[in-house]
């Protein structure tokens, strides 16, 4: 491997590493947060999904400022607001400072992360390079998944929750300097019309907001609530907007409708979509599960996720060598199956609640969990990205992206309700549950995000092509 090359992998995975760690570094301090600035119990989620939900409706948008701007520009650009904003979490006094933050957080992970997809396909042609390429990069987002609730433990406990926010500085600005340093200059006109849909991006931003705050408004008003309903109705019809405007009034749509024709990017996408809704969701749940179930100090419940983080690590560093030999379409089913056997047997054990063993409760099964999730992402990536123009290679990253923090941000409102849900009538008269009370309802969260993955084990033989080659992806001709 050319240095320039090196240094390329190196960024993109820098740039995935801050990018994916502060999306999880915050589950174990979310206590302390909430403690410390006075979140109430139903708003707390959103210092996640502030950053979730900028980041996933706005990575269209920052895989077309890729295309159109450049990757240097986009990367730099999108790490300097990724800083700023980092700076102004940790140095937060209020609930509306930090989620707002968060939020312009999002919005600059949303211009980086489809930079560093993008950089790595067009330096590496598919095949074998491509594939371990792609798997060592999957392997440092699926490190940076399980390392934030380390890490954020260990801040916590030490140095205090501010610092799971300051710590990503530097490395965010070492990495906006080697993009500058070692990216070309946007050539004007190789990225096609110069035109942003911002609309676009609005309503697909607006409409998942609606649909999440709805879900996570049920947990306090209840679904018979008639301002629940009417903003989820706003949700919905601003999402389905947006596909009529992309097909009808977008000058240069966000999303070009060619690119679903390709087999491998719709399907891929689809199973994308199912893996996040319990992925993300999961390490949350488990987070709580430690801390208020089973008394864990945020160190101690950071130390916790350890073997999960060691299975993704050999999941994703495995993955890209299997997915050749195996395929996608199979390599996907079965690393979604062992996952989902993770996840059930983490469902069933944590009813047990505080009395059963850490190592059979929570570290064997998380890591089947992480090794069998993380592993599968690699596979995705190739399916999504095969056959793509690339002149279109940052609309692919930043919609595969999208999918990624959409099903993330869906998975984790929709399963903190559910755990609600069944935690609500076993509580004492509105006040603080009971541990068993908390466990009855992590382990609810659990069960359906096993049978989130199990599904894309299941979708994923239908709707993934065999082979990631680039005529066996392509939509079918008329006279196919």
């Amino acid at each position: 491997m050319r240095r320039r090359e090196r240094l390329v992998l190196a960024l993109a995975c820098v740039v995935s590493f801050v990018v994916v760690l502060d999306a999880t570094i915050v589950s174990v301090a979310l206590p302390d947060i909430r403690a410390d600035l006075g979140y109430s119990p139903a708003a707390l989620p959103w210092v996640v999904n502030a950053y979730t939900l900028a980041f996933a409706g706005f990575l269209l948008l920052g895989g077309r400022c890729c295309d159109v701007y450049g990757l240097r520009r986009s990367l730099s650009v999108g790490m300097a607001l990724f800083t700023a904003a980092g700076l102004v979490c940790g140095l937060a006094t209020s609930p509306a400072v930090l989620s707002a933050a968060r939020a312009a957080q999002g919005l600059g992970a949303a211009l980086s992360m489809p930079a560093t997809l993008s950089v790595l396909t067009a330096t590496f042609a598919e095949g074998p390079r491509r594939a371990r390429v792609l798997g060592t990069w999957s392997a440092v987002g699926g490190i940076a998944a399980t390392a934030g609730p380390v890490l954020g433990g260990v801040l916590t406990q030490w140095l205090g929750w501010r610092w799971v926010f300051l710590v990503n500085v530097p490395p965010a600005i070492g990495a906006a300097a080697v993009g500058l340093a070692v990216l070309a200059p946007h050539r004007r006109g190789s990225g096609g019309p110069g035109r942003l849909d911002v609309v676009g991006a609005l309503l697909a931003t607006s409409g998942l907001v609606a649909v999440v705050f709805a879900v996570m408004r049920s947990e306090v008003a209840g679904w018979a609530s008639a301002s629940v309903w009417a903003v989820l109705t706003v949700g919905v019809l601003l999402l389905g907007l947006f596909p009529v405007h992309q097909a009808r009034w977008a000058a240069d749509p966000l999303l070009p409708p060619g690119l679903l024709r390709l087999r491998s990017v719709r399907g891929a996408n689809v199973v994308m979509f199912l893996v996040a809704l319990g992925f993300v969701a999961t390490l949350i749940v488990l987070s709580f599960h430690m801390q208020y179930v089973r008394g864990y100090t945020p160190l101690r419940a950071g130390c916790g996720f350890l073997p999960i983080g060691l299975g993704m690590m050999v999941g994703a560093r495995t993955a890209g060598s299997l997915s050749l030999r195996l395929g996608p379409r199979r390599a996907v089913s079965a690393y979604c199956a062992l996952g989902a056997v993770g996840l059930t047997a983490l469902a069933a054990s944590a009813t047990a609640g505080a009395h059963g063993s850490y190592w059979w409760a929570v570290a064997v099964p998380g890591m089947l969990f992480g090794l069998g999730t993380a592993a599968a992402f690699t596979p995705i990536t190739l399916a999504a990205t095969a056959g793509v123009p690339p002149a279109r290679g940052g609309v692919a990253a930043g919609l595969l992206n999208t999918v990624r923090q959409v099903g993330g941000a869906v998975g984790l409102a929709v399963l903190s309700t559910i755990a609600s849900a069944v935690t609500g009538p076993h509580g004492d008269a509105g006040r603080t549950p009971t541990p068993h009370a908390l466990a009855d309802g992590y382990a609810a969260a659990l069960a359906v995000a096993a049978g989130c993955v199990a599904g894309a084990s299941a979708v994923a033989l239908v709707a993934m092509p065999r082979s990631t080659h680039p005529m066996a992806v392509r939509a079918p001709t008329s006279g196919a």
